[in-house]
């Protein structure tokens, strides 16, 4: 076999490659650059060192650590680049079920990413594809060897000989394709046999042809040399040269070629003649089995077509249900503004992860033991007034407001819809939406037994006992002390996925209202607002949510038996909480009033729970 008609044995793409005379293949230049990938639904987005080089995408924490190895790699040849529908920085490439999300710097920078993309998989794509080409060309070692097929073996062989060799290998492959048509190979093996007779037939025609031509120029060149005979000796022959009819014999009996006599032409005629009849009776007949069997096969095919269109769909959607399941945690699978997740699927997914964590609160509080911490709480006239610090004014106009608005009866008012019951705690709630987002004021009255309202306040404003009553913060950070009753506080809330994290800055302070009648109770209270400050600017990892929140605490002492002493037995303390609280993002409406019905019972309840234990067998703070 010749050097152009062998085989490429390895069949691997580097063989195909084009390479330069010094053997180093052909590239294109490395581009690298810094993009932000999503990591999880706990880190968000992260910046990442990205390096496209041999149609490979390779990611690295940062520039600096490139020569200690990539954190993950993609090859490109299959992957799937798609730019994002909305957001015009960011890119998605997917590579079967393995999915980065990408986002540039800017809509300029993505799309340069995506022409370099482009350009090393087109180039590597040429490269197979001329391959390919280099491939198809090359004479397989069968059909170059099998002696029809190629020029030479057309030249070489009689056309009769073509013709036979071709008919039985047609022969064949046809008897072979229709292994299961036992009618319609029977007559293929007839035609066979027609063509073998025809053959046998047209060698003898071909013989007698010959023989015919043969005589043709042998009496010819008799009857030639017979006139030039007469013209030399007119009266010469005798009477007995001539016959009975006056014709002239043949002179020369001994031209007579041997076998013509030997030919029956008229009986071979009329076998050509039966035979090309059967032939077309034969050809009649397969017809008419192969149209009889084309219904049959239509209908398999049919039946073929529909089970694999029913297989694809049924790949697709697995396909699909897996892309979901694996990249359930994607960026597009939480909240946001493009989210693919409906409203059902994300209530469920908010319902079910706070479920997790009321499980795992309640098996840490089963086995936490509690410090004990004496912090004693500063005297009653720092409560008295707001401070000197820069938010003095502020802070007044919030404790006026809510001494003002905020316990003002909602029996009377059609707004408020009572949501929650559950024996002397209330909860209502105002619908109000603003641009699509949720603000709805809630309020929860409630009465606990054994403490003051100034304790129920100190334990609620004093960040030493916060961890211990609050669940839903992951962290927290006084960020600026701004008097004895007033801080500024940063705290972020465990995220509870789909919804992303949020976090929240506000002036907490607590203050003493003196009663303006003798018979009125006292009443305690602290007011927590948003606030802005340097120390604690917003970030993409949170979404800021703003709050106004007020928790207002009078305490009620019914007359002890007789000349007994004041006890716990004796006090009563009557708890209005408010709060107006826009919690930012794109959560859907209807989860965040679910989350708010479910949530805020829950948190008066654990948080009075946990006042009267710190405060069960303790004197009485009024």
């Amino acid at each position: 076999m010749s050097d152009n008609q062998s085989w490429n044995s390895s069949g691997s793409e580097e063989d195909l490659e084009p390479r330069e005379d010094y053997g180093h293949p052909v590239g294109v230049v490395e581009f690298s650059g810094v993009l932000s990938k999503w990591t999880n639904y706990i880190h968000g987005w992260q910046d990442r060192w990205v390096v496209l080089k041999n149609n490979t995408l390779s990611y690295y924490k940062s520039q600096d650590e490139t020569e200690y190895g990539c954190r993950g790699s993609l090859c490109l040849s299959k992957a799937v680049i798609t730019p994002h529908e909305f957001d015009e920085c960011r890119l998605d490439i997917s590579v079967n079920d393995s999915v980065w999300y990408l986002r540039a710097q800017d809509p300029e920078r993505r799309n340069r990413w995506i022409e370099f993309i482009e350009l090393h998989r087109s180039i590597r794509e040429g490269r197979r594809q001329k391959g390919g080409i280099q491939a198809a060309i090359i004479i397989p070692p069968p059909l170059a060897d099998s002696g029809y097929g190629s020029e030479s073996s057309l030249r070489r062989h009689g056309s009769m000989l073509s013709l036979t060799s071709a008919t039985s290998g047609y022969s064949a492959t046809s008897t072979s394709s229709f292994k299961k048509g036992h009618s319609l190979q029977e007559k293929l093996a007839e035609m066979e046999t027609f063509r073998d007779i025809l053959c046998r037939q047209v060698d003898t025609l071909q013989k007698y042809f010959d023989s015919c031509a043969d005589v043709s120029k042998d009496e010819l060149q008799r009857d030639k040399i017979v006139e030039d005979d007469e013209d030399d000796f007119p009266n010469t022959r005798t009477d007995g040269e001539y016959n009975n009819n006056g014709s002239k014999e043949k002179l020369f009996q001994s031209l007579n070629p041997k076998g013509i006599s030997g030919i029956d032409f008229k009986g071979e005629a009329i076998t050509f003649k039966a035979t090309t009849a059967g032939i077309l009776a034969t050809l009649s007949h397969c017809i008419d089995l192969m149209v009889k069997r084309e219904d049959s096969w239509q209908k398999r095919l049919d039946k073929e077509m529909e089970k694999r269109r029913r297989i694809e769909e049924s790949y697709k959607s697995a396909l699909n249900e897996l892309k979901k399941k694996s990249h359930f945690g994607g960026p597009d699978y939480e909240e946001g503004p493009n989210s693919l997740i409906n409203e059902d699927e994300f209530f469920d997914a908010v319902e079910a992860a706070l479920d997790r964590q009321d499980k795992i609160e309640e098996q840490s509080q089963a086995e936490k033991t509690r410090t004990e911490r004496s912090t004693p709480p500063p005297p009653e006239d720092i409560y008295s007034t707001s401070g000197t610090h820069r938010f003095n004014n502020k802070v007044e106009e919030m404790v006026q407001n809510h001494m003002t608005y905020s316990l003002q009866d909602v029996g009377g008012d059609a707004n408020w819809q009572l949501v929650v019951e559950e024996g002397e705690m209330k909860v209502y709630r105002r619908e109000v939406e603003e641009n699509g987002i949720v603000l709805d004021p809630l309020k929860a009255t409630h009465s606990v037994k054994g403490v003051t309202g100034h304790e129920v306040c100190h334990y609620f404003w004093d960040t030493t006992y916060r961890n211990d009553w609050e669940t839903t913060i992951e962290n927290f950070n006084v960020v600026e002390r701004l008097s004895d009753n007033a801080a500024i506080i940063y705290q972020t809330h465990k995220r509870v996925w789909p919804a992303s994290q949020r976090d929240v800055l506000y002036l907490s302070a607590m203050r003493k209202i003196l009663a303006n009648n003798e018979n009125d109770p006292d009443t305690w209270l602290v007011c927590n607002f948003s606030v802005d400050h340097d120390e604690a600017q917003p970030s993409s990892r949170c979404v800021r949510a703003k709050i106004n929140i007020g928790m207002i605490c009078q305490t009620l002492v019914s007359p002890p038996e007789g000349d007994k002493e004041i006890s716990r037995d004796n006090i009563l303390c009557r708890i209005t909480y408010v709060a107006n609280v826009n919690p930012g993002g794109w959560a859907p409406a209807s989860v965040l009033r679910a989350v708010a019905k479910r949530e805020y019972p829950k948190f008066l309840k654990r948080f009075t729970s946990y006042v009267q234990e710190k405060t069960a067998g303790k004197p009485i703070l009024f």
